[in-house]
């Protein structure tokens, strides 16, 4: 494979401090509403970073499913290894990865978990089998096979027919407090737009980057 010779153009347009928002939220509120009305594949999809006791950095991708001033939300097992990581070290970076339209929004801050009342709240709306698979999975452990697993589903799928499935004190979800969070605008040449907000107290400094 040549991969060296890969190469396209950014041509989606650029990115100019006074078409920026003050403040990043409304500034990310904005991206992820054309987002959504582009019809671009998972916007709500982000890699989530995290960093083990021993310095290894590990990603996976996750959905946002809520911002707002406090914050961005997603959910996963208590017991998996990006919880597990967090533990040690709740500083995260996410990342959404709008390649189809030549952007990024970079996100750095900390992870803290949400109320359990949050926590259920959300995964009562879930569907059903949502809800299953989140109890049937020991996510991050070493499982034997896919069978074993499609096992425990359809068993509890069995159990939980007629009822609502409990809602499993190892499962919830997080809110990143942002301190950092920076837009990215493919441009030609290799000449991106990089914008970058940084929180100072109560307020956020806006910063152009070089590419």
């Amino acid at each position: 494979m040549d991969l060296e010779s890969f190469r396209r153009e950014y041509l989606f347009g650029g990115l100019h401090r006074k078409d920026l928002q003050e403040d990043p939220i409304e500034q990310f509120s904005l991206w992820m509403q054309q987002s959504l009305g582009l019809g671009i594949s998972d916007p709500t999809a982000m890699t989530l970073s995290t960093v083990a006791s021993n310095g290894q950095p590990s990603q996976r991708i996750v959905l946002l499913k809520n911002f707002d001033e406090r914050g961005f939300v997603f959910y996963t097992n208590y017991e998996s290894r990006k919880a597990k990581e967090l533990i040690g070290n709740p500083k995260v970076s996410l990342l959404f990865p709008w390649n189809q339209i030549d952007r990024q929004i970079k996100i750095c801050g900390e992870a803290q978990k949400l109320s359990t009342k949050e926590s259920r709240d959300y995964f009562v709306s879930r569907p059903k089998g949502s809800q299953i698979a989140a109890i049937a999975s020991k996510q991050s452990s070493v499982i034997g096979s896919r069978a074993a697993l499609m096992d425990e589903f359809e068993a509890l799928s069995r159990e939980y027919k007629d009822e609502e499935p409990p809602f499993p004190d190892f499962w919830g979800g997080y809110r990143v407090q942002a301190s950092e969070i920076e837009f990215w605008q493919g441009g030609a040449d290799r000449l991106h737009d990089r914008f970058r907000y940084l929180r100072d107290d109560q307020s956020w400094r806006i910063d152009r980057l070089a590419p």
